[in-house]
């Protein structure tokens, strides 16, 4: 009998011994520092990789992300800016022209004075931003997207035909 009493005291401190173990090995799991997930704002994850230049005239630049960047003046023209993210960026007095920019992806963007002639925007994501003064002489909007307003608004100004698809500006806007 006493054997049996001690057996199950034995086992009732294994128990135990399990209970605290299994109970560390949670909080262990659950409550360590949250910064090693979490560095940084995951709009800024790329931005001390990306090297910026006044003249980024020429180069593969596609797949970039300049999502809040103040780019106001910068000379992209003739780069290929596919599928690059420019969202919230200042692009005012720009130089894209000739740049490739299908598939990017540039929400509530300021191109105010940029330089957009020639500038291929197949595919491109363009709601929100701001083409004011904008030069798009040659532009290629076709399949972008755009609202009723802005498409409006650069129907007034759209003149020219893409040296590069052959497209009318005014065709690739609907007007």
């Amino acid at each position: 009998m006493t054997f049996l009493i001690m057996l199950k005291k034995l086992s009732n401190s294994n128990n135990l011994v399990r209970s605290m173990l299994s109970c560390f090995f949670v909080v262990c799991m659950f409550f360590t520092p949250l910064e090693v997930f979490a560095k940084r704002p995951p709009e800024i994850r790329n931005q001390e990789d990306v090297k910026i230049s006044q003249d980024m005239h020429g180069l593969d630049l596609s797949g970039n992300e300049y999502v809040k960047f103040d780019l106001k003046g910068i000379n992209f023209s003739e780069s290929n800016l596919t599928g690059a993210v420019f969202n919230n960026s200042k692009l005012r007095g720009a130089d894209l022209h000739g740049a490739n920019m299908s598939d990017a992806l540039a929400y509530a963007s300021d191109f105010e004075n940029a330089n957009l002639q020639d500038v291929i925007f197949n595919g491109a994501l363009l709601m929100e931003s701001n083409f004011s003064n904008a030069k798009i002489e040659g532009a290629d909007f076709t399949d972008a997207v755009l609202s009723r307003i802005q498409q409006k608004q650069l129907c007034k100004i759209a003149e020219g035909t893409n040296s590069s698809t052959g497209i009318e500006t005014t065709y690739s806007l609907g007007c």
